[in-house]
């Protein structure tokens, strides 16, 4: 991470609140300027069939300059005010993909946000 950015929706650097949904998602295109499009992943227990049916769903993310991030990294985004049409999420940082099974983030204003991600073979 570079030590110094001017983007003022940078979460580090700038004045951006994080409020809200903290998501994890991978990277998978980023053609537009300080964008990029994540995709998430869920898993959801259909009771009536007693079977996991999986979701995905893309966003798109600001990514701000002072973040090294490339198409393939795991990501860890938070939302914000909207920025722009279609971009309401902003990249908090870089995740490895050994650990992104159980993530903590600190933010100011919450404290601390846990987000984990259930097994095929959980309930409840």
């Amino acid at each position: 991470m570079k030590e110094e950015c001017n983007d003022k929706n940078c979460p580090i650097h700038g004045q951006i609140s994080v409020r809200g949904k903290v998501v994890e998602g991978k990277i998978i295109r980023m053609k537009a300027q300080k964008t990029a499009v994540i995709e998430i992943k869920t898993t959801k227990f259909i009771r009536k069939y007693e079977r996991y049916l999986t979701e995905k769903s893309r966003l798109a993310v600001h990514c701000p300059d002072c973040m090294e991030i490339s198409v393939g990294d795991w990501v860890l985004c938070g939302e914000t005010r909207k920025l722009s049409k279609t971009k309401a999420f902003v990249v908090l940082k870089k995740l490895d993909v050994a650990g992104r099974s159980k993530v903590e983030v600190d933010i100011e204003d919450k404290g601390k946000v846990k987000s984990k991600k259930k097994e095929p073979g959980e309930e409840k």
